[in-house]
């Protein structure tokens, strides 16, 4: 527990050995599961999905107990885990094939999509469920088996989502999907509104205690805006965050997942108040424990700076003040990542211009909340291959076989 340091269980360590083992049994499964139809897929999946409902407190429960989530958010993603079983329970009917008309009179071509195989699955600790059922109700839908390894920080979600499925409803070559991190820009032109900014800021920031891949990690904020946004975003902060056990009712922000994300932050902090930034509030350990961290703001922030390179994960919200919007574009390109990028305008030539200028895989107009089942979750560059969610994801667990029919 991130919050109490108390060790809630016992796991097994498994090697080599015993991921071999896994791969094997999950291939001999999957000899069988590709012959099921798509309609028994499909019922498997919703019957998941009715589980992870009627579990969800207890579900919930376990989340926040090994990674100190707030209850709160940990019950918004036991619902998001299961949309996610609903979506490709649904999605599993609709693996469509196409007929190619060809020249030839005497032949028909078709394209065939089958199930690739064994689907090896690496799950992060920040959203210790959601990313099991993103990727696994896929995988499942397609005909696909699969091996999970989940984060060793928060490996009981997997263990109880697999129990729940086992327990309840199991008498009825590698491809490679990888969603990664993220240096997320959050752009304020001067034609925001300020109230809709700070609202975006603080939803896109501090999630999880700002422990997403898709968090705001740097806030580039437009000349003209900046010292409105920055007080509105420090008073935002002050009223409407609150550090705590993640048990306990009002808690926003519950501690880092263990101390070595605690000294990552310290460390950007440091950094940066060492080369001229300037703390707007927080900025340092709160005296909960060794896991927690206030939330920090910083102003007067510049590239050189470890915040506006490197990933924080964590409460730290650096802002940096730019004056033309090509600076804007140039600085949030500049990272060799690109997963989601924010900005807020109300110019609807520059929306335009900045959304297809961004090097993103996913872009959020005006808006600091962006993931959603029905939706491709992914990034560009450096932060990951293929798409997760949306009618996209199934697709990753899927080959197109093309069938040349000839003689006819």
């Amino acid at each position: 527990d991130p919050a109490s340091g108390a060790a809630l269980g016992m796991v097994a360590d498994c090697g080599v050995r015993e991921a071999r083992a896994a791969v094997r049994a999950a291939y001999e499964a999957f000899c069988r599961w590709r012959e099921v139809s798509a309609k028994e897929r499909s019922s498997l999946l919703r019957k998941w999905y009715n589980l992870m409902i009627q579990n969800k407190d207890d579900l919930a429960r376990i989340i926040t107990a090994e990674s100190g989530k707030p209850l709160k958010e940990a019950h918004g993603e036991i619902l998001y885990s299961a949309f996610f079983l609903e979506w490709f329970s649904e999605e599993a009917r609709r693996v469509y094939g196409d007929i190619i008309h060809t020249p030839a009179k005497d032949r028909r071509a078709l394209v065939l999509k089958q199930p690739i195989g064994v689907a090896a699955v690496i799950t992060p600790w920040n959203f210790p469920s959601a990313m099991i059922t993103r990727k696994v109700g896929a995988a499942l839908a397609a005909g696909c088996t699969v091996v999970v390894k989940p984060a060793e920080d928060t490996p009981f979600s997997a263990l109880a989502l697999a129990e729940i499925l086992l327990h309840h409803a199991a008498n009825s070559v590698k491809r490679v999907s990888m969603e990664l991190g993220g240096l997320a820009p959050f752009i304020v032109f001067d034609s925001a509104n300020v109230d809709q900014a700070v609202a975006g800021a603080m939803a896109s920031k501090f999630r999880n205690t700002g422990q997403t891949c898709v968090c705001s990690n740097q806030f580039l904020v437009q000349r003209g805006i900046h010292d409105a946004f920055v007080k509105a975003f420090a008073e935002a902060m002050k009223k409407n965050l609150r550090v705590g056990n993640g048990f306990e009712e009002g808690t926003t922000q519950g501690p880092l997942i263990n101390e070595k994300a605690v000294e990552k932050v310290e460390k950007q902090v440091n950094d940066a108040v060492s080369k001229g930034a300037t703390v707007v509030t927080g900025g340092k350990r709160h005296q909960l424990g060794k896991n927690f961290f206030e939330p920090t703001l910083l102003c007067n922030v510049t590239q050189d700076m470890l915040c506006t390179h490197e990933e924080t994960f964590g409460p730290l919200a650096p802002v940096i003040k730019f004056d033309t919007e090509e600076e804007a574009i140039a600085i949030a390109n500049a990272a060799d990542v690109g997963l989601a990028g924010y900005f807020y305008s109300q110019d609807p030539a520059q929306i335009w211009r900045v959304a297809e200028q961004l090097e993103v895989g996913m872009v959020g107009v005006n808006e600091g909340l962006i993931s959603s089942v029905e939706c491709p979750f992914g990034g560009v560059k450096q932060s990951g291959l293929g798409r997760e969610g949306s009618k996209y994801g199934i697709d990753e667990y899927l080959e197109l076989k093309y069938v040349c029919y000839g003689g006819l």
